[in-house]
């Protein structure tokens, strides 16, 4: 699933939820469904995609409102308003599915480019802006800010082949079974349209298509393949569902066959997923290999081509390189930008500083400190980035070296009066045998003012306006109680010496307390006992 943009973006990506809905713009990479998925819940105005997008995702829910979407087609370039400044953003293709664009983002937040899903091959690249890549190993003129970037294969450490090789190999494995009376081609994907139109050329025959049982395939080939498909069963060349189950109905069609004494059927499936599945069953680099290069048959009697409309990781790796991003951000779950070799070596290193975009995408504001230097992995656990999105933990997930003087303007932490042995009883404050009706003559909001003008100690109000019975003060129970109240403003107090009798309160707290009607706190019981047995401890060795 796709990952929420961050707080300091205007803009959401590929997300329909409560939180992008909170954004004000939206746009839409591609129709496959985990990409829109929520969007009948959350769809907002405006959603920015192509037309083949649009139609794509219209014919998938019907519901849906097409005014909701503005068209932006593969080259087009928008200026868009936006309250915290207007914004361009420009669409390329990607090299994925029908209808499949990137976007590039250029406003005061920052460069960002967001592929969406796509395979970034360097013909892929070509078409973006020269400025945005590098050329003889020197950076480019205009360093991208971030790469939001499809990482579903970063682990897969082997070279994928191309598109046109893939559909070259599915073409040999059907010449290489002339014997086939049906070949079921198991591209039911949106994005695996070329296949099929390059086998309906080669062969001179259109593929069957049982409206009925796969509705959602045979309207998607009718809109961007209309010409290969046919209602006709008789035709040898059938679509096959993928998934799920794809082995039960394998074994299915192949039972059937070898039932009725029939040559058994050829089931191809072109997927890079099954290959990534057994790339750690592999025991050596020659099998490995051996299956990239030809169609590979497995136990349930499938033959598997590796054909990805996704990037490897060698392909990230360059990709990454040829941009020469300042941070990346995985897209797909989980945060597989961490483990590119680009990624560990140029984004863990970059000394942020007060005007660093990393603050506007976080929306965190920074101001001057005295101290010196702190690391980012420290930033990172406070509230306020944790309270952003997945992108916050993938961009400060490692130590970064950053300068103290730039820290976040976060709210300071509440100051509270030290609590000592006896609690804030020693302070003689707030813990007297007041009756209940006084209690609340500190709630006047003049009065608060006067005693805060009048003291230097900070302590808070509640603090001072509260009573206690004896129980609770031999107790000391109410001490964690009003440490822990969120409502408490801390405020200043002048402090004399408490402890003993109300004759060592300042003259001018006496007659404060005086004005007001209150009596004069008196020490804890408990202290009057121990001072009264050290007296007469020292009266006895006295005499």
């Amino acid at each position: 699933m796709p990952i929420e943009m961050p707080r300091g973006l205007p803009f959401s990506v590929d997300t329909w939820s409560q939180i992008s809905k909170r954004k004000r713009h939206h746009f839409l990479t591609h129709a496959h469904k985990d990409h829109s998925s929520s969007i009948l819940t959350h769809a907002s105005f405006p959603i920015y995609a192509t037309h083949l997008t649009k139609s794509l995702v219209l014919q998938h829910y019907p519901q849906l409102d097409a005014s909701l979407f503005v068209s932006i087609e593969v080259g087009q370039s928008l200026v868009i308003d936006d309250p915290d400044g207007e914004f361009t953003v420009t669409a390329f293709d990607a090299n994925h599915c029908p209808g499949a664009v990137m976007f590039l983002f250029e406003g005061n937040f920052g460069n960002i480019l967001h592929t969406g899903d796509g395979r970034l091959t360097p013909e892929c690249l070509r078409s973006l802006p020269e400025r945005y890549m590098s050329k003889k190993g020197k950076r480019p003129r205009v360093q991208l800010d971030y790469v939001f970037l499809d990482c579903t294969f970063g682990k897969f450490n082997q070279k994928l082949p191309s598109t046109h090789v893939a559909i070259q190999q599915v073409i040999n494995c059907i010449w290489k079974h002339p014997t086939a009376a049906v070949v079921y081609l198991t591209c039911d994907l949106l994005g695996q349209e070329d296949i099929l139109c390059k086998v309906s050329e080669t062969f001179g025959s259109k593929i069957f298509v049982d409206e009925g049982a796969n509705p959602e395939c045979f309207h998607t080939l009718k809109l961007v393949a209309p010409d290969i498909i046919t209602k006709d069963p008789s035709s040898r060349f059938h679509m096959f569902d993928g998934f799920p189950k794809l082995y039960e109905r394998a074994a299915a069609k192949l039972a059937e066959a070898r039932a009725n004494s029939q040559i058994d059927p050829l089931i191809i499936r072109p997927s890079a997923q099954w290959y990534v599945c057994e790339e750690e069953n592999s025991d050596t680099n020659s099998q490995r290999k051996l299956r990239f290069n030809e169609a590979v048959r497995d136990q349930f009697g499938v033959w598997h081509v590796c054909y990805s409309m996704h990037s490897s990781r060698e392909e990230l790796e360059s990709a990454l390189q040829l941009l020469g991003p300042k941070w990346v951000v995985s897209t797909t779950p989980s945060c597989r930008a961490l483990e590119l070799d680009y990624v560990k070596k140029h984004c863990f290193s970059t000394h942020l500083s007060s005007d660093d975009t990393l603050w506007k995408l976080l929306d965190i504001s920074v101001e001057a400190s005295s101290e010196s230097n702190v690391s980012a992995k420290s930033i990172c656990s406070s509230p306020a980035i944790e309270a952003s999105t997945q992108v916050c933990a993938e961009l400060l997930s490692q130590p970064v070296k950053v300068p103290f003087s730039r820290l976040l303007s976060l709210s300071p932490p509440r100051k509270r009066p030290a609590v000592t042995l006896f609690g804030r009883a020693r302070l003689g404050i707030g813990y007297s045998n007041l009756p209940e009706e006084p209690r609340n003559t500190f709630g006047n909001y003049e009065t608060q003012q006067m005693v805060a003008k009048r003291m230097d100690l900070e302590l808070p109000i509640e603090d001072i306006a509260s009573s206690t019975s004896e129980t609770e003060l031999k107790d000391d129970v109410s001490t964690e109680k009003c440490e822990e109240s969120p409502k408490k403003a801390p405020f200043k107090v002048s402090y004399c010496s408490p402890v003993g009798s109300s004759k060592n309160f300042g003259e001018s707290l006496r007659k404060l307390y005086r004005s007001m009607n209150v009596p004069v706190p008196r020490p804890l019981p408990s202290l009057l006992k121990l001072m009264n047995a050290n007296k007469r401890y020292k009266r006895r060795y006295d005499l």
